[in-house]
């Protein structure tokens, strides 16, 4: 495990030199998702791709950006990864980041066993969730990462981050946002999955959603390289992760690109989550 994550402290120094000199057009091509690529992902994944499968204990990769893994014949590891998520807000300047959700057997969420993601941003920062979640930031002139603090996440938070587009929302999410907000709770949403899901952890606490809506009845967000790795990530931090109805990391898998709506935050505002759905299950 250490291993890979110092290759992921190099692909993120390597990655954020990318984002700061290389073009940030659109290329010819969709990824497996079916998105427009930038130039940057694939850039990333290429720089991803160089140092993971020099990692020893790594068995295999699969990245976002492509249709099936690359196998290799000895390693203990499976890592998926995001190589460059929220890559189109790159061109006005807003943070992006990478994901890195590492599995051993099989890509189940109940067999992800680490997760990390990078943030860059002002300054790059990286968070790692083992027995527990730590973040770290780039010194840039030595380029190291040096420990930061803990993240941890309190029983109930004030921000949210809903995703989605607002005219697909159900109308009982619709309703339950709006609770939220008449609460007191503060919008706070870029756009980005991972600088917004990193506001909540340092924040200690709030609700990322990002429901089934009428045009996208199994979510957006994908399970193997966004999902697991923040589900993990956000239990790690004292929070919870699920769907509407489950744990996050109860779910299987039948596609690489299998996506899910998701839900992430302190225990409060999931305990709201499980049981509006339950209402209109």
């Amino acid at each position: 495990m250490t291993e890979i994550i110092s290759a992921i402290e190099k692909i993120a120094i390597e990655i954020y030199e990318a984002i700061k000199t290389k073009d940030t057009g659109k290329v010819e091509s969709q990824n497996a998702s079916g998105d427009v690529q930038v130039k940057l992902d694939v850039i990333s994944d290429e720089i991803v791709e160089k140092y993971l499968l020099n990692v020893s204990s790594v068995r295999e990769i699969i990245s976002e950006e492509k249709e099936k893994p690359i196998t290799k014949n000895s390693g203990k590891y499976l890592v998926a990864y995001d190589p460059l998520d929220g890559s189109s807000l790159i061109d006005v300047d807003l943070s992006v980041g990478s994901i890195f959700g590492i599995y051993e057997n099989d890509y189940k969420g109940s067999d992800i066993k680490a997760a990390v993601y990078v943030v860059y941003g002002p300054r790059v920062e990286m968070v790692i969730a083992r027995d527990v979640v730590e973040m770290f930031r780039l010194n840039e002139k030595t380029h190291e990462f040096y420990f930061v603090k803990e993240l941890k996440l309190k029983e109930k938070g004030k921000i949210l981050a809903p995703g989605g587009t607002q005219k697909n929302w159900y109308p009982f999410h619709k309703e339950m946002i709006d609770n939220f907000f008449k609460e007191g709770y503060r919008l706070r949403y870029s756009g980005g999955m991972v600088p917004d899901l990193h506001q909540i952890l340092n924040k200690e606490g709030g609700l990322f959603a990002y429901p089934a809506t009428t045009d996208k009845e199994k979510g957006k967000l994908r399970k193997l390289f966004e999902v697991f790795p923040f589900a993990y990530v956000y239990k790690k931090a004292g929070g919870e992760a699920v769907d509407g109805y489950r744990d996050l990391l109860s779910l299987d898998y039948e596609n690489y690109h299998d996506t899910t709506p998701c839900f992430f935050g302190s225990k409060e505002e999931i305990r709201k989550v499980l049981n509006t759905y339950k209402e209109n299950k």
